[in-house]
């Protein structure tokens, strides 16, 4: 009887594997069948990569929250000054017209 080799997957693959179990709604048994491995490797592989803690979720979406923030309120001003600019340009535009 000869005994398969075990696979050996990338530290790219496990990476994705641990965070695809921790953001999804999904069993970690389940997500394991999915990815096509043993049910006993990704929660070796979760305790090995860690879990990530709430406190390090918060600040993650809260940096990434005032980002999207500053970027939306930039985005918003120039908007508001190519409004008023074309509130102008029409003025002027209906005023030579008549």
């Amino acid at each position: 009887m000869s005994r398969e080799k075990p696979r050996t997957y990338t530290a790219e693959f496990r990476a994705s594997a641990v965070k695809l179990a921790n953001e999804s709604d999904k069993s970690i048994a389940e997500v394991a069948r999915d990815l096509g491995l043993n049910v006993n490797t990704l929660p070796t592989w979760i305790s090995k990569y860690g879990r990530p803690t709430e406190s390090d979720k918060t600040i993650r979406t809260d940096n990434h929250l005032y980002e999207e923030l500053k970027r939306l309120e930039k985005e918003n001003a120039r908007l508001t000054e190519e409004r008023d600019l074309l509130k102008k340009a029409a003025a002027y535009f209906a005023k030579e017209h008549r």
